[in-house]
């Protein structure tokens, strides 16, 4: 084993028993606690990056950091706030854009419409432990929410918004998939556009009565967010 995986495998021990947001020691420090380059301990915090395990703030320094489980299954309310809250996680959610538009051919044909129908397209960005994770655009079927906009200033949870309409929010399917997010979304998210997100699509329907309520498309950055897919009982 190497210097360098050597003081990987320290800092790892010691991350396990910090709490997310904690700082690492500066480069300095690392460097005359390990009698190590600053070649190798730039080398192994990068191995702690590329596993999520720290997270590097520009003239910050270097944190602890924590990917909460984001749980996709039949079972599972589609619901970003209840996701990230039974994940242990404390969940923001801000709404950037509310527009009503024509939904494209395929948004159009998941909401059971006539391509060209008019929908309520919305764009939400996500904070998970205060920290940037998700942004997300949202297509609204016809009818089914008025004055969104103003609702989710009151209640961030758009399905709890849903809820509030007598109406039961259900995930009726989901697709998700290791893609990169748009450049706007890229932005957003302060990621580069060369990042692997997760890439999150869902159909959400009316449990009572069967009809599409909304479409989303949701990016998700890697390091803060482990996407599982869990179906069936063990």
């Amino acid at each position: 084993m190497g210097p360098v995986q050597q003081i990987a495998d320290s800092l790892e021990s010691e991350i396990a028993g910090s709490a997310p947001g904690d700082r690492l020691p500066s480069e300095h420090a690392l460097m005359r606690r390990f009698g190590a380059t600053r070649t190798r301990v730039r080398r192994a915090i990068e191995l702690l990056e590329a596993r999520f395990l720290v997270r590097r703030a520009q003239g910050a320094g270097t944190f602890v950091n924590r990917r909460i489980d984001y749980l996709v299954s039949p079972e599972g309310a589609p619901s970003l706030h209840r996701t990230v809250e039974r994940a242990g996680g404390v969940p923001r959610t801000f709404l950037i854009d509310a527009v009503e538009r024509e939904a494209p051919a395929d948004i159009a044909e998941f909401l059971d419409l006539d391509a060209g129908s008019p929908c309520t397209r919305l764009v939400r960005l996500a904070y998970i432990d205060d920290q940037i994770a998700t942004c997300a655009e949202e297509w609204i079927a016809p009818g089914v929410l008025d004055n969104v906009d103003v609702s989710l200033r009151a209640i961030e949870s758009l399905a709890e918004v849903l809820r509030g309409t007598r109406r039961d929010p259900v995930r009726a399917w989901s697709r998700v998939a290791t893609d990169f997010a748009p450049a706007d979304m890229a932005a957003r998210l302060e990621t580069r556009e060369t990042t692997p997100t997760w890439c999150l699509e869902t159909l959400t329907r009316d449990g009572a009565g069967g009809a599409a309520l909304m479409f989303s498309r949701s990016w998700l950055r890697q390091d803060r967010v482990r996407v599982v897919i869990q179906f069936g009982e063990r």
